[in-house]
């Protein structure tokens, strides 16, 4: 059975991120018919992990790595490079859930951590591309410290490490008076998100891996026990294929209204100059998540491009995965305001780029993973933890494909399936509802 793919991905704005860097070496477009073993769509970090897994499991097998654009372009690329290894549920009130899914999901995202930490040690990358440097949930509200209280007495419950900050120690921090209180965890890796994709990108083209990018996938067809996969310029036959393509699953006829696509925005400042520096004060890099979970998530970061500071907010419903030019432009008014009320003294830096990336959610929270058909992998919705999750489903599925066991790997196989959604325009009006009542309600956390 041949299914052909109804629409390619599609992002508002630049790839922000892999513009801070140097030119990026280019793979080739798969331009003539070939062969491989394995076949991976999508080179964000499910699809990174899955060949760095299948290459680690087998070097002499030939895997092929397909990205229909420029690496680091897509959803990978245009995170804010928070890897969190702590509960993080989007939809709760302060991220937490029960004890016994936390600690899976705990379990789940430091294993993912450790994969991308060894990657990053193995392909020797800086810092500055991942560091185990914790995060902080800042807290600019009365409401928002009591979220922090509370899940930091779910944490201890739980017996993870935080601390509580006051008012004083956040300014010593970020340089601005802006926020009531924070709580510290030391977990969370931080990544420059388009210098960590790259990196581990040429790092498995040196391996062996066949990289090609700007190669959408156009089509699937099973034949007997063979699949040929064709982008707009050639085919591959390959013995199994891994869909590493998050919420883009549905466009390929897979789990059809069970998976909800959300779009979210950020926008990055113009390098500060020594002035600007010396004038915010505070440390050179950190990253806050808001203590509400539909504010303001807020990165100082200093290296390649520069000294800036980075402003994410504002969910949008986008079950048909588009989003307008005017639409990302009306939102970045929103980061404007978020970012004057929080650095004053920052009046005259304004913003460099803007842009969206998409989140792929499950009505139930859970991932659309597993042997979909006879050799063909899913690897996607990734519930709003793209970095983690993604990079966990990757290595999973590869060790699905090989028929490697792991504990990982049975406790993923034991998620149910991502229930139905409610029919349009049921959808669509609970959940735009949902979003807007719950960014209202955020106040000065957004």
């Amino acid at each position: 059975m041949e299914r052909k793919v109804s629409k390619l991905p599609s992002d508002p704005g630049p790839a922000a991120w892999d513009a801070l860097l140097d030119p990026a070496p280019q793979y080739p477009c798969l331009e003539a018919d070939t062969t491989a073993d394995v076949v991976i769509v999508g080179a964000g970090f499910a699809g990174l992990a899955a060949a760095r897994r299948l290459h680690q499991l087998d070097p002499k097998q030939k895997i092929i790595l397909l990205e229909a654009r420029r690496i680091a372009e897509g959803p990978a690329g245009r995170n804010s490079g928070f890897m969190i290894d702590i509960p993080h549920k989007l939809d709760s009130k302060d991220y937490a859930s029960n004890r016994e899914d936390d600690l899976k999901q705990i379990a789940m995202n430091r294993e993912a951590i450790r994969f991308n930490c060894e990657a990053a040690e193995e392909y020797g990358m800086s810092d500055e591309a991942l560091t185990l440097s914790g995060k902080i949930n800042a807290a600019a509200t009365e409401r928002g410290v009591t979220n922090n209280q509370n899940y930091a007495h779910h944490l201890a419950e739980l017996d993870e490490a935080y601390e509580l900050l006051d008012a004083a120690a956040m300014q010593e921090i970020c340089g601005t008076s802006y926020y009531q209180g924070g709580l510290f965890t030391p977990g969370t890796a931080m990544i420059q998100p388009a210098l960590f994709v790259r990196s581990v990108a040429q790092g498995l083209a040196e391996a062996g891996v066949v990289i090609f990018e700007n190669s959408p996938v156009m089509s699937l067809n099973s034949e007997g026990q063979s699949w040929t996969v064709k982008t707009d310029k050639a085919s591959i036959s390959a013995n199994k294929v891994i869909l590493a393509t998050n919420g883009h699953i549905e466009s390929f006829g897979f789990f059809q209204r069970r998976l909800m696509h959300i779009y979210l925005y950020a926008s990055i400042t113009r390098p500060l100059t020594k002035e600007e520096v010396s004038t915010l004060g505070g440390q050179a890099r950190w990253g806050f998540t808001p203590a509400d979970p539909l504010g303001s998530t807020i990165r100082r970061i200093s290296g390649q491009g520069g000294d800036r500071i980075v402003v994410r907010n504002r969910f949008t419903w986008a079950p048909n995965r588009f989003v307008s030019d005017g639409k990302l432009a009306g939102i970045g008014e929103v980061h404007d305001r978020s970012f004057r009320q929080r650095f004053p003294m920052l009046a005259n830096v304004s913003m460099d780029q803007r842009w969206g990336g998409l989140l792929c959610l499950s009505r139930n929270g859970v991932p659309a993973f597993g042997e979909i058909e006879p050799g063909l992998y899913s690897a996607c919705c990734q519930n709003g933890l793209g970095t983690v999750m993604g990079t966990l489903s990757g290595k999973l599925a590869a060790e699905l494909a090989s028929g490697q066991a792991s504990d990982s790997l049975e406790a993923m196989q034991q998620f149910p399936d991502p229930v139905k959604l409610p029919p349009e325009p049921f959808s669509s009006i609970g959940a735009n509802a949902f979003m807007r009542w719950s960014e209202f309600r955020a106040g000065k956390e957004l």
